[in-house]
């Protein structure tokens, strides 16, 4: 069993447009954007990163805004929601927000003994807030939320899938432990991890495989320190049977990735060297920052990219 994995780096997610991407999640939900780069493969096409004041591995969700595509068709094999960790006592100031705000999918829940709050962003991807006991991360309060009622970062997600066997053995083999199981969901989380350690398995044989699109989540990406410990889990998944990239530098942390049985796309981040690298932490975010590759085309970039109103 693996040691390493402290719990949650980010979720890469697809969307259409990058404006109200921006927009939903620098606005409505106050998060941070730290870094406005783009698409390692696809540089006519952002990626957008959102997360804490230093986008905290733990914290960040990012999104790559393909202005064409279609929406997402939501089935098996895929992340199905993301959940972000609030304070306790503070979900009737989101649900009065979200209605000021228009978001869609609105629904108040409990499970697994917490208060939750569900809701749809601009494309339909489905996201929870829940009131996680005890979590004491900061949160960024410099933008559009600015109380103690903000986002602390990922509280964990749920994998949808048509079966659960083997991914609840690559969970436990990545350091996961079987901590519950309501209304057929089963839990399962890292101990003492970085707060965002938890992920659900919900198990839906009957239901269509899921599509990619505006609206899906591309991969789910896992922390591991630095890049000692990457290779250590990397070794380990090659010597299990898994097929695994090789170390891809990604700037701001270090990507390695494979497919799990069950379909999901699974990648192991480093926490170094973080998004402070080519900006000063007083200004993340802001200016474009461009892979070394694609630096050369940075006049052309600039000026077919789409506008984000900030």
């Amino acid at each position: 069993m693996l040691d390493q994995i402290r719990g949650l780096h980010h979720v890469t997610s697809m969307s259409r447009d990058a404006d109200a991407n921006n927009h939903f999640f620098t606005d409505t939900l106050g998060l941070r954007r730290v870094k406005k780069t783009v698409n390692f493969d696809e540089p006519s096409v952002y990626h957008l990163y959102y997360g804490d004041e230093a986008g905290t591995p733990g914290s960040v969700m990012t999104y790559f805004p393909f202005p064409h595509i279609v929406r997402g068709r939501p089935g098996t094999g895929e992340v199905g929601e993301t959940v972000f960790s609030v304070p306790e006592g503070s979900l009737a100031f989101w649900k009065e927000r979200f209605a000021e705000k228009g978001v869609n999918g609105v629904i108040s829940e409990e499970a697994f003994g917490e208060n939750r709050l569900r809701f749809a962003a601009v494309d339909g991807d489905s996201f929870a807030l829940v009131e996680a006991k005890g979590d004491s991360r900061a949160p960024w309060t410099g933008g559009a939320v600015a109380g103690d009622e903000a986002i602390r970062g990922f509280a964990g997600a749920t994998l949808r899938l048509g079966d659960s066997g083997t991914t609840e053995e690559l969970l436990k083999f990545m350091g996961y432990e079987h901590a519950d199981t309501s209304k057929g969901i089963k839990r399962f989380v890292i101990p003492g991890g970085n707060g965002a350690d938890v992920i659900d398995l919900q198990t839906l044989p009957n239901m269509q495989r899921g599509d990619l699109g505006a609206g899906s989540v591309h991969h789910i990406a896992f922390a591991v320190d630095d890049r000692e410990a990457q290779k250590a889990v990397r070794q380990a998944l090659l010597d299990t049977g898994y097929q695994v990239t090789p170390v891809i530098d990604r700037d701001y942390f270090y990507a390695i990735y494979f497919r799990t049985p069950g379909g999901v796309l699974f990648e192991i981040a480093t926490n170094e060297p973080g998004f402070d690298k080519d900006e000063d932490a007083a200004h993340l975010g802001e200016a474009l920052k461009l892979p070394t590759q694609h630096e050369h085309r940075r006049a052309w970039l600039e000026t077919h990219l789409p506008e984000i109103k900030d």
